[in-house]
């Protein structure tokens, strides 16, 4: 347990580096990066998102980029986020849009990010799509949920993400009932001031959220990798007889998929986050930090080759 913790912390620590960030562009999807990021460009993401299209799984598409400085790559990512959607449409895959608003501009102007934000959801209410606002670290949860509900007057087609380790998490849901949600455990490093720092605490607050949001008959996503948390959701959508239009489970692009395909076997709507570009880095760091066990697929990979 105290490796598992300190690998964490290093691999979380490695995620902020922006020299690393700047070298890993250079390199590309080496060192098992392929493991989790779908390609760097629109066209690969969308020949992914086509064959796991055939084995009945949705998808969302998200552009990676971190560490936005400047007005001019803000708008840049926009209109990215404009060409996935459009990519979308023209390939008729199924699949959402997921971004990010540090990545549009927010700590750069927030009426910048704005703009961005309405640009990219009127092209998607254009084509009949969605648009899932990623949640950041916990410094960005209140301006994210408050742009959300600026943006929600004007458009429906979009939502966030609600992480259950974080204490204002049960009235975050409560607040956004009628806004469809992802509802995730949380994966950003955090001061236990905010958040619950066991993990059976995590556990039991998640399940609370993920049910007081399906009984508020709100769209639901639960995003999980936890067969626990599979179950309890399994049970609790049939002992309430919600149905399943209302809900779908998510997982990561390249994290169990098997148990992905068992699901869409079973009848439930199944979304794969399916990340792409080259700004790779840090997402991939997030993910080495979240499972030892993908540090040893990934050496493993790398040791094959």
């Amino acid at each position: 347990m105290i490796i598992e913790t300190a690998m964490k912390k290093f691999f979380l620590f490695l995620s902020q580096n922006r020299t690393l960030n700047r070298a890993a562009k250079k390199w590309g999807l080496r060192f098992g990066a392929h493991r989790f990021v779908a390609g760097e460009t629109i066209r690969e993401a969308i020949n992914k998102v086509r064959e796991l299209n055939k084995q009945g799984l949705v998808c969302t598409l998200d552009h990676l980029g971190e560490f936005v400085s400047s007005r001019e790559e803000a708008v840049e990512a926009a209109d990215y986020c404009i060409r996935t959607l459009d990519a979308i449409h023209a390939a008729r895959v199924k699949s959402n849009l997921s971004l990010k608003l540090t990545q549009l501009g927010l700590d750069i102007d927030r009426d910048l990010c704005r703009v961005n934000m309405q640009r990219i959801l009127e092209r998607a209410k254009k084509y009949g799509n969605f648009v899932r606002i990623d949640m950041e670290d916990y410094s960005h949860c209140q301006i994210t949920i408050d742009l959300l509900r600026e943006l929600r007057r004007e458009y429906s087609n979009v939502g966030t993400v609600i992480q259950a380790y974080l204490y204002r998490a049960e009235k975050d849901v409560e607040t956004l009932r009628g806004v469809p949600l992802r509802l995730v455990k949380g994966a950003y490093k955090e001061s236990p001031e905010v958040t619950y720092p066991d993990k059976k605490d995590v556990d039991e607050n998640y399940k609370r959220i993920i049910k007081a949001h399906l009984l508020s008959g709100s769209h639901t996503a639960v995003a999980t990798h936890d067969d626990k948390i599979i179950e309890f959701t399994k049970q609790l959508v049939a002992r309430y007889n919600i149905p399943r239009h209302r809900f779908e489970f998510q997982m990561l692009y390249g994290i169990r998929p098997q148990s992905q395909l068992e699901l869409v076997r079973q009848g439930y709507t199944m979304r794969v986050y399916v990340p792409y570009g080259n700004d790779w880095y840090g997402y991939f760091m997030r993910r080495l930090a979240e499972r030892p066990a993908n540090v040893a697929f990934v050496l493993k990979g790398m040791l094959v080759k």
